[in-house]
């Protein structure tokens, strides 16, 4: 795959799967396991770290024990359901702590969706093996069925790792946009009506809803690595290129600008928090930027705009002003 994934990431999705093997071991948790092992060679390293780690754990098996007990006699239904869930995302966390990497959310397995706040991200590890990452300010929402898997993106940007299952479709909806994969990495960001499909590895197709059924009604194009669908209400779709290292940078905490006008790399580092930008001279907001900046340092940026272009920053209450 294409696509990089950051270590940290890899080892805290190992430590998820560890955590969720020392439960209840269904056809469907084996079956995700080994599509995830299957997916690249860095899985099952990070795997035999993680059951390393958790053998070597002070009352690992006595902690097991106790939470197989409480399960046993916790009613059937949603509380016992939840009792799993927060006995598996605590074992989860405490081999994290022991990988040094404890910051990192994790989730275990699909439920009806996952968000995160602005400067947040997440990744879900789905019980099919597929991958999704959340970039800031992201809502999904998840419905698998026995024959189709199908995530509706209600706003912002996800990455899609998918297992591969011909007979079950992998299928993302964002606006009036469908996007159906196999075995494929893809990104998907929605704002508003504008809505960006970056294909990293495999193939997609991506397909326009009817507005009165929500059906599909036509093929709007078929992707092939490294090409970006961008579609914005009625206007003529786009195809263009675009780099995997830049379309992920986000994933490592950055944002790659190349001749990007200072006005819309001022938008983009805006969505991760932090002191907010303003530019509103017509001059300086059309100015070309090229660049790597870590999306969580906007004042970071701001200095360096000004001491690359002669600038000044300005300080307003909490925005900083890149002015002349």
């Amino acid at each position: 795959m294409s696509g990089k994934i950051h270590p940290a990431s890899i080892d805290a999705e190992a430590a998820a799967w560890v955590a969720r093997l020392q439960g209840e071991r269904t056809n469907g948790i084996e079956r995700g396991l080994h599509a995830w092992l299957e997916a690249d060679p860095a899985h099952c390293a990070a795997f035999e770290r993680a059951t390393e780690i958790w053998t070597m754990l002070p009352g690992a098996v006595q902690c097991m024990d106790a939470e197989r007990s409480m399960h046993a006699r916790a009613p059937e239904g949603p509380a016992r359901r939840s009792l799993t869930r927060r006995s598996a995302l605590a074992l989860a966390a405490s081999v994290l702590v022991a990988f040094g990497i404890g910051t990192i959310w994790m989730s275990l397995a699909p439920e009806q969706g996952y968000a995160t706040a602005v400067g947040e991200q997440k990744v879900a590890v789905l019980e099919d093996g597929s991958r999704i990452a959340l970039n800031t300010n992201s809502r999904v929402d998840i419905e698998f069925t026995p024959g189709t898997r199908t995530i509706r993106l209600d706003h912002g940007e996800a990455m899609f790792e998918v297992a591969h299952n011909a007979a079950r479709p992998f299928i993302v909806t964002a606006g009036d946009k469908q996007v159906r994969a196999l075995g494929t990495v893809f990104l998907v960001r929605r704002e508003g009506d504008l809505v960006t499909v970056t294909l990293i590895d495999g193939k997609v197709s991506v397909t326009e809803l009817s507005p009165r059924t929500g059906t599909a009604a036509k093929a709007s194009a078929i992707l092939a690595p490294g090409e970006r669908f961008t579609a914005s209400g009625a206007r003529q779709p786009v195809i263009d290129t675009e780099s995997a290292e830049v379309a992920t940078a986000w994933r490592r905490g950055q944002a790659i600008f190349r001749d990007t006008p200072m006005v819309e790399a001022v938008a983009e580092l805006n969505r991760y928090g932090g002191a907010k930008l303003e530019v509103t001279d017509p001059r300086l907001a059309a100015l070309p930027i090229s660049g790597v900046f870590a999306t969580n340092e906007t004042r970071d940026f701001a200095e360096a705009m000004a001491a690359l272009h002669g600038l000044h920053v300005r300080k307003e209450g909490e925005t900083l002003q890149i002015v002349p």
